[in-house]
């Protein structure tokens, strides 16, 4: 019997993303990684996305008050292993704590351009125009 293929994440990955996002979170605001570039930066965890066997924890961060997102994930990627150990507390109960990768997240910088493209002269006038005909 073959299973269904998806590309959508199981109630399971989803469960395991967001204890794993919790636990690197606190890892984080307990100020347990020393490095000046972590420390000196408010870091927010928006997702966290596993491979299908939870073996990968990709998680997307977006370095706040940074201009240059990518100095924080690369320090965030260079401290990777020592955040996966200390994640070994919350997450007792995984057969295999998943290696950690941080990538940076352009989520609301796509949500900003659609705003704009909401807000745009063009558009505005297709919506004045629309409401005329109602």
């Amino acid at each position: 019997m073959t299973r269904a293929t998806s590309s959508a994440p199981s109630q399971r990955m989803l469960r395991v993303g967001e204890q794993v996002r919790a636990a690197i979170t606190q890892v984080l605001q307990r100020g347990e990684v020393r490095d000046d570039v972590i420390e000196a930066t408010v870091i927010s965890i928006s997702e966290v996305r596993m491979s299908p066997d939870l073996k990968i924890a990709t998680a997307y961060v977006t370095p706040l008050g940074v201009s240059d997102h990518s100095v924080v994930i690369e320090a965030l990627n260079r401290h990777a292993k020592y955040i996966r150990g200390r994640l070994g507390q919350q997450l007792r109960q995984m057969k295999y704590m998943p290696e950690v990768r941080f990538r940076d997240d352009t989520s609301f910088d796509n949500y900003k351009k659609i705003d704009e493209l909401l807000r745009s002269p063009e558009v505005r006038r297709d919506l004045d125009s629309d409401n005329d005909e109602q």
